[in-house]
């Protein structure tokens, strides 16, 4: 039988039953109240979220932070639908993905009907938001921003609502009709935001929020030496990919036929299976190429390390890993984007000149030659890297929210047919 906790001495059943309310009674901290709500559906979500969380626990004036996966708070099959299903449909049928990204793209289409699913489905999950009591909601997935969204326009809640979009292009299913301020990746996704009937003034261009750690400036020389590679090869840093889905191996059998002297490390993430593949095939393409020096890693918390001590990324644009390179001056070779966001990220890249896209392994090598073969290139690539990144885009989203708030929630829908004006 469970044992009560002890209490102190009280002269009667009335001190009792104080006591016991004092103990229900939920402390709240001094200082504004934040929720950031994030949905593990892929990983940039949760890492941007994360990102942020730190940068506001650094804050004065905020009392408490929580940062949640929305999906937690919903049933299993929701939480598969959200998660599991975005997930395979990268792994086996991209092009699938590909299809319905680009055919739900239209505005306020399908917002209502989400809203209606999704509420069907988050009933826990708004209970604990109303137990919360939130003073700021920053939601880094569409989901739960939909909810809040709705919860404000009903006067359920008064925290105001933020939204902050983790790739560069915003997707329709990122609209909702009341939020208090936007926070995109660039200038023209806030021209778009407005042309789609939001104010302007309730948007921020801050740049996707990344790892804090990217903020700090480190010799790129050091950082080789202190790794155990060449100070002057080319670097590669070639990602496995976080979903399963990996162009790793495809790489590794081109760079065979690499005609620079190069070296390579190679990030596998938590895929053990996959760590072993790569590190045997690494040494069959070692034998077969003597000046290429790999090194395969699995899981690491010092991406900023590696992104900063290479030449060139090879991999797949998602967003987060594409904000963490620019912000590191990291040009990227990209192959095998996800269909979709990602090619809508390499859009982005390549018309910045940030960036060359590789449409085959077979010539995968060819590119890379072609590109050492111009040192003048590879350094104007990372020079635009470095402008256009944005390493400290948590702080301004975080500054924005503490030092310039929006206190009426911002009303959007669709526009009126321009035959409808009067």
């Amino acid at each position: 039988m469970a044992t009560l906790p002890k209490l102190p001495k009280a002269k009667g059943l009335l001190e009792y039953t104080n006591i016991f309310k004092k103990r229900r009674r939920p402390i709240r901290a001094k200082g504004r109240r934040v929720l950031i709500l994030s949905v593990s559906a892929g990983t940039g979500h949760v890492r941007s979220a994360q990102a942020l969380e730190q940068v506001f626990r650094e804050q004065p004036g905020v009392g408490e932070v929580q940062h949640v996966d929305a999906l937690r708070f919903t049933n299993k099959l929701f939480r598969d639908f959200y998660s599991k299903l975005y997930i395979q449909l990268v792994q086996k049928a991209p092009t699938i993905l590909g299809f319905v990204y680009r055919n739900s793209d239209e505005p306020w289409k399908t917002d209502r009907m989400r809203l209606m699913l999704d509420r069907l489905n988050t009933g826990p999950l708004e209970r604990f938001i109303a137990r919360y009591q939130p003073d700021i909601t920053v939601c880094t997935h569409f989901m739960p921003a939909e909810i809040i969204s709705y919860l404000i326009s009903k006067g359920k809640l008064k925290a105001r609502l933020s939204i902050v979009v983790t790739d560069f292009d915003v997707h329709a299913m990122w609209l909702c009709r009341t939020f208090h301020r936007y926070f995109v990746a660039l200038e023209e996704s806030k021209v778009h935001l407005q042309a789609l009937g939001l104010p302007g003034n309730n948007i921020t261009v801050s740049g996707i929020p990344i790892d804090p750690v990217f903020a700090v400036e480190e010799d790129r020389r050091e950082l080789r030496t202190q790794a155990g590679f060449d100070l002057d090869r080319p670097m590669f840093l070639i990602s496995a990919g976080a979903l399963g889905v990996s162009p790793a191996a495809g790489v590794l059998e081109s760079l065979a036929r690499l005609k620079h002297p190069a070296q390579a490390v190679v990030i596998c993430g938590k895929n053990v299976d996959l760590q072993e593949t790569l590190e045997k095939q690494a040494a069959a393409v070692e034998r077969e190429n003597p000046n290429l020096t790999l090194k395969v890693l699995g899981y690491t918390n010092e991406m900023h390390h590696w992104m900063k001590m290479s030449d060139l990324y090879i991999g797949k644009p998602g967003g987060l890993t594409t904000a963490e390179a620019m912000a590191s001056g990291l040009p990227m070779v990209i192959v095998a984007p996800i269909p979709g966001q990602e090619e809508r990220n390499s859009d982005h890249l390549l018309e910045k000149g940030i960036a060359i896209k590789c449409n085959e392994f077979t010539t995968l090598p060819y590119k890379l030659d072609n590109l050492l073969n111009q040192p003048e290139q590879l350094a104007a690539m990372r020079e635009r890297a470095l402008a256009f990144g944005r390493p400290r885009a948590a702080w301004t989203v975080v500054d924005t929210l503490l030092n310039q708030p929006v206190d009426e929630a911002a009303q959007a829908g669709p526009l009126k047919p321009a035959s409808a004006a009067t």
